[in-house]
């Protein structure tokens, strides 16, 4: 099992934002994880890469205990947290952005970059330019770039298409999906699009003021019109 989370109770401080979330993911499974605003879904997305304040609970990866390791420790493992917002260094360029993403490594930095172009091959032509001046759905598609610069077993992704027209968005969690099955990672997704989300994850997670009331196969949870209609507004 890639990732194990045991009754998970987390905050800020001594508020408790999130109560009891468990779940688990293997290698190649993507985890949607959907819920109304305020649900506490990012706080989920922090607690797991130590950002949070956890009161109760485990977070296990690849079997070893990481709950009290701190961010980058657990990138040093290949954790990779990608946030909603302040995910790219706005006054560097594209390849700069990515060389600074994977400061840490030496000969295999260029190659690393490569194959991630590769994948997301839009970059290419975008190398020169200031990220400041990229669009929305680039931007985004920079900041998964580095993530995956990164070589991460697991990927955390927040949002990653708040605020994008609904064509740009359906173009970037299709590209995550792509890139599950193509690098065998595992993802984490919070995602506000519960529709498009569902329809490409393996699993998902739904979250209402800070519980867990679903847990199960992504298709699953669309058929189920009591929970979906009444929390996602899928209809």
């Amino acid at each position: 099992m890639l990732l194990e989370v045991r009754e998970l109770t987390a905050g800020y401080g001594d508020v408790r934002v999130i109560e009891d979330i468990s779940f688990s993911l293997r290698s190649e499974e993507l985890l949607a994880v959907l819920g109304p605003n305020g649900s506490g879904k990012s706080t989920l997305m922090k607690a797991l890469m130590g950002l949070a304040t956890i009161h109760r609970g485990k977070v296990l990866f690849k079997g070893e205990d990481v709950t009290g390791l701190k961010p980058h420790e657990k990138a040093r493992r290949g954790i990779v947290y990608v946030p909603q917002m302040n995910n790219v260094f706005e006054n560097l360029t594209v390849k700069e952005n990515l060389l600074m993403a994977g400061y840490t490594m030496k000969d295999e930095l260029w190659e690393r970059i490569k194959e991630v172009l590769e994948l997301l091959p839009p970059l290419k032509e975008l190398m020169g330019r200031k990220a400041w001046t990229l669009s929305g759905g680039e931007r985004q598609m920079l900041a998964l770039a580095m993530a995956l610069v990164r070589n991460p077993e697991l990927l955390i992704l927040d949002e990653p298409t708040a605020s994008l027209a609904p064509t740009v968005a359906e173009r970037i969690i299709s590209l995550v999906a792509h890139v599950k099955e193509s690098k065998g990672v595992g993802v984490i997704l919070v995602e506000q699009n519960a529709k498009l989300a569902l329809s490409l994850s393996d699993k998902a997670l739904l979250m209402v003021s800070g519980r867990q009331v679903y847990l199960g196969a992504a298709n699953e949870l669309l058929s189920r019109g009591d929970i979906s209609s009444l929390y996602l507004g899928i209809r």
